[in-house]
């Protein structure tokens, strides 16, 4: 038995929760280098913010939007790292990797947002434009540029890595690769350098700090300073139009949407799912990408009522487990019902079921020359009422079995006969009760009398 606690221990407080989630991602030794490049990051962007004040260039505040932007990527690998480690919970049942998805997400907008700052900033200096000075302006730009390639190159970023190969490729990409075609055109053996997709962190790297460099040549030739914030509004599009299609892809992540180039993979596995034995429809179906490279997925099965769930259920199973990760499928059998003749109560003191038997034969005439009969009496001239016997087995002749086993008739009991009304009654007339009370039944063609046969002698 273990100690009893008067008060409740208070829960942790949020600052507490991400003191406990941070040691336990620096316990493991990956993060250590990912956190060393994280504190150079710091130092690194508080000499750029100084150059960019004292230089007064608008320029290499943007490209320094770039450093801060590689902080934002080593968050998200840190993120990655402790969504591997842990595991899902009952609020998380399907895991922690949409932690990825959202970080990847709020750092590519953040840099968009960096870039509209910058544009907004340029069109005011358009107005009046100050003077640059460019004593640290080439120091701040090689700087910039070497850690920015080093923290790339060096650190491997799952999240960013995925997306950028998987989302659809921006223009900056898309002239570099024309260019390319052209001088491969010309020298075949830089195909395998400059061909392959680019990697657009490191291309937006590299184009930033080329108009920097312009931007140092043409200030330092003709003191044209106005070069200084048409090379902020070219690194400001440039980081828009790189960071965007990321925006996009990972937005489409978190509104649980299918992704574009499975879709036909899964109407496949789909049209095979459907063709398996006992399975009768396919319906409900929802995919979705969990998280980068997880696809998950819910789908409802009616099978035949014969057949094995557990079998339908794995060869299922087994046919969108190549594709979709995550998945859950719901089986349930066809509910088909039969229809009945009649589902009112009998009471015990009008009929006795022992007595006869039932049994809906096929009609030996033609369904014209029977009128409906209901448990409601109907006009000629009407249609079936709502209780009408709308049945497959409505036009049916009853026939009556007769119990073999004999009964004492002299308990006092009536067995007169009663003519028949529109509805049945049968006159089992019991002591204090009128001969009004009797037994509907929706059969036709049963004889007019009860307790005697055609010629009038009793019956055994």
């Amino acid at each position: 038995k273990g100690t009893i606690h008067l008060f409740r221990k208070s829960q942790r407080s949020l600052v507490g929760k991400l003191t406990h989630e941070f040691r336990l991602v620096a316990a493991d030794r990956r993060s250590w280098k990912i956190l060393l490049f994280g504190a150079i990051n710091l130092i690194c962007i508080g000499f750029l913010l100084m150059w960019c004040s004292s230089t007064n260039s608008i320029a290499l505040t943007a490209y320094t939007y770039l450093t801060i932007f590689d902080l934002f990527s080593l968050i998200t690998c840190l993120i990655s790292y402790w969504v591997m480690m842990k595991k899902p919970s009952p609020v998380y049942s399907f895991g922690f990797e949409r932690f990825e998805v959202l970080a990847v997400f709020a750092s590519t907008v953040l840099a968009q947002l960096g870039a509209l700052f910058i544009l907004k900033e340029s069109a005011e200096r358009f107005l009046e434009q100050p003077e640059i000075h460019t004593g640290r302006l080439l120091v701040g730009t090689f700087v910039a540029l070497f850690f920015n390639l080093f923290t790339m190159l060096s650190i491997k970023n799952k999240p960013f890595a995925y997306v950028s190969e998987a989302a659809s490729t921006s223009w900056l990409q898309e002239h570099v690769a024309d260019l390319s075609r052209s001088i491969c055109g010309i020298i075949p053996g830089l195909s395998s350098i400059f061909l392959p997709r680019m990697n657009p962190f490191v291309l937006i790297d590299i184009a930033g700090a080329l108009a920097l460099c312009i931007t140092y040549m043409l200030i330092e030739i003709n003191n044209y300073f106005a070069v200084d914030t048409a090379s902020a509004i070219a690194i400001a599009l440039m980081t828009f139009g790189t960071m965007y299609p990321m925006s996009v892809y990972s937005g489409k992540v978190l509104l649980q949407t299918t992704p574009p180039h499975v879709i036909g993979q899964l109407d496949k596995l789909l049209r095979e799912v459907s063709t398996l034995d006992g399975v009768l429809e396919v319906r409900n179906e929802h995919f979705w990408t969990l998280g980068f490279g997880t696809l998950a997925g819910s789908v409802h099965v009616r099978i035949r009522r014969d057949a094995n769930e557990q079998m339908v259920l794995a060869h299922v199973t087994n046919r969108l487990y190549t594709l979709v990760s995550t998945l859950t499928v719901q089986i349930f059998k066809d509910d088909w019902i039969r229809p009945t003749l009649s589902s009112v109560p009998i009471a015990n003191n009008i009929l006795n079921l022992s007595d006869h038997h039932i049994i809906p034969m096929p009609s030996l005439k033609a369904a014209d020359n029977l009128n409906p009969v209901t448990s409601t009496p109907a006009k000629p001239s009407s249609p079936p009422p709502e209780f009408a016997f709308n049945t497959p087995g409505k036009n049916v002749s009853p026939v009556i079995l007769v119990n073999t086993q004999t009964r004492p008739y002299g308990l006092g009991i009536n067995h007169g006969s009663a003519p028949y009304s529109s509805v049945l009654n049968q006159g089992l007339g019991m002591p204090g009760m009128g001969a009004a009370q009797g037994f509907r039944t929706g059969f036709a063609n049963v004889p007019s009398r009860y307790g005697t046969n055609a010629r009038g002698q009793p019956r055994p």
